[in-house]
């Protein structure tokens, strides 16, 4: 079987900095979504490097605009392998949107990488909080930042107040958010206000995972 061709890297940031983040996006949206976009650009400005990349099938939908669904996990996990290979473990951070940042967490202790950062971890399918997907979470040793709405429908405070997870992992609750940080113009918050609060620890959290020196 042929490797996976490695994914084109979009970077921001210094090329010099001491961290690197690497993101995927999630199910339906590609690297350069707003979402993601302002991600990068933040973290970019807190003075880390960011790289983002696509998934094969989202790759194939940039070429001729056709939706698909995901790939296979393995294809999914693979594609990760080939991108940590690539930018190095020792100072690198992994994860990304829902569906990238799940992935990320199922090949982070194999990879052997400084830390784990899941932009809206999806806990459960939609409607379907007991096929959960949090097995692993449960010992996983990588160092881990969870953003996640109050109210994320794959995976909201009540559902996630009842797992068992790794004393690795720490949860950051952004108020009312939904599964991409949005919340209801009722709660006094806005989705801007949400993603710069999660920008923010992301950044505190990368900070504190001081790189591998020589």
């Amino acid at each position: 079987m042929n490797p996976l061709p490695l994914p084109d890297l979009l970077f921001d940031g210094p090329a010099d900095a001491a961290l690197t983040v690497a993101l995927a996006h999630g199910a339906g949206a590609p690297m350069d979504s707003p979402f993601m976009a302002t991600f990068a650009d933040g973290l970019a400005a807190a003075g880390l490097r960011v790289a983002r990349f696509e998934f094969p099938y989202m790759e194939a939908r940039r070429k001729d605009g056709r939706k698909r669904p995901p790939d296979r996990a393995p294809v999914l996990l693979d594609t990760w392998r080939g991108v940590i290979a690539r930018l190095g473990r020792d100072n690198l951070v992994i994860g990304g949107k829902s569906l990238g940042g799940r992935m990320a967490s199922l090949i982070a202790d194999e990879a052997g990488v400084r830390g784990l950062v899941c932009l809206g971890y999806p806990f459960h399918p939609p409607g379907r909080p007991e096929k959960t997907r949090t097995e692993h979470l449960a010992a996983l040793k990588t160092p881990t930042l969870i953003l996640q709405g109050t109210r994320d429908p794959l995976g909201n405070a009540d559902d996630v107040a009842g797992y068992t997870l790794s004393p690795a992992i720490r949860v950051h609750w952004l108020a009312d958010g939904d599964h991409g940080f949005k919340p209801r113009k009722a709660s006094g918050y806005s989705e801007r206000q949400n993603w710069d609060e999660a920008v923010k620890a992301i950044a505190a959290f990368v900070g504190a995972a001081r790189p591998r020196t020589a």
